[in-house]
């Protein structure tokens, strides 16, 4: 078993705001372009490698399918690991989570690991001005190296959702959600999403530097022994998390891939701020719904506290 508690920040992946970073990007969107623009990186896989996903709530359709992602699974010999959710559905309880991960053919393709099912730990966390640790499933400590690979599209609280969410929010544990949404104030998913907290409407940056902290402390955890990955496709305006998304209206883009989790969430926001959209291939509803939450602030605050930086160099593979 891994250690519980990892303070080695002498060989941890240091990015700087004077770096750039390197972003790699295909508009091919197969199981092959994905294989190809993970080996772009250069990094081959050591140990136990974890590879994470989110599983998608029963009734949603956009989340990255298995047979999309079989053969990069495969070419790392990799388990699909998940946490359980804070918001009721299909996956808060271990039991549907598991029912809803056979619905979507992931167990019958692939090793899968609920992480959180049987428990929980804390790790360390260097940004501690919400957080005082990080609550992750328990089963993180088996795995050595960690492949996250998100599907980037919009989401209800954060704005949109990439690998910076899909370290935080999608390696924390039930309580551990509820830890970072309330920004450290509980880790009671009741509490989280009462009322009076949803109406304060003042804690959206909280939330947003939390979860930065919480995917800084994913990171230092594998001592930078991760691989980013963003999917563009299926851009709905809400997550995989939500069993009833809106259409996307947005076309399909390609896939981003990077050692840096700041600049690729980065390069796949300024693809889309940047597009000229048209009809019936429209940017406007995921840059409204990303900006009503601020979502862009946390690329600016995960670069503040030195988990990545937003200066990079795009490497199009499809032009070699």
């Amino acid at each position: 078993m891994k250690r519980m508690f990892l303070i080695c920040a002498a060989v941890m992946t240091v990015f700087t705001a004077s770096a750039q970073s390197k972003v790699f990007f295909t508009k091919e969107i197969t199981p092959e372009s994905l294989v190809k623009i993970y080996k772009a990186l250069g990094v081959t896989p050591t140990g136990r490698v974890a590879v994470k996903i989110s599983t998608g709530e029963g009734g949603n359709t956009h989340y990255l399918k298995p047979p999309f992602i079989r053969q990069l699974v495969e070419e790392v010999n990799g388990t699909i690991v998940e946490c359980c959710t804070a918001y009721g559905g299909s996956r808060q309880d271990p039991k549907k989570h598991w029912e809803t991960i056979h619905d979507h053919g992931f167990d019958s393709i692939f090793a899968v690991d609920l992480m959180d099912e049987f428990g929980e730990i804390r790790i360390p966390i260097k940004d501690q001005k919400h957080l005082k640790y990080d609550i992750v499933g328990e089963h993180l400590a088996n795995y050595d190296f960690m492949i996250n690979l998100a599907h980037f599209k919009g989401h209800a609280m954060g704005g949109f959702g990439g690998v910076l969410k899909n370290a935080s929010i999608g390696v924390a544990s039930t309580n551990g959600k509820a830890y970072i949404h309330s920004a450290g104030k509980t880790t009671d998913p009741k509490l989280t999403w009462s009322p009076a907290y949803l109406a304060a409407g003042k804690t959206q940056d909280l939330f947003l530097e939390s979860m930065a902290a919480a995917a800084q402390a994913v990171h230092n955890y594998f001592n930078g022994k991760v691989i980013y990955i963003n999917v563009m496709n299926n851009m709905s305006v809400d997550c995989d998390c939500d069993g009833h998304p809106a259409k996307p209206e947005l076309q399909d883009m390609g896939i981003m891939a990077s050692l840096d989790p700041v600049a690729v969430d980065q390069a796949c926001l300024d693809k889309v701020f940047n597009y000229q959209g048209k009809p019936g291939d429209d940017n406007k509803p995921l840059i409204q719904r990303i900006n009503r939450q601020h979502g862009t602030y946390i690329t600016d605050y995960a670069q503040q506290i030195g988990l990545g930086t937003k200066t990079y160099t795009l490497i199009n593979l499809d032009e070699q």
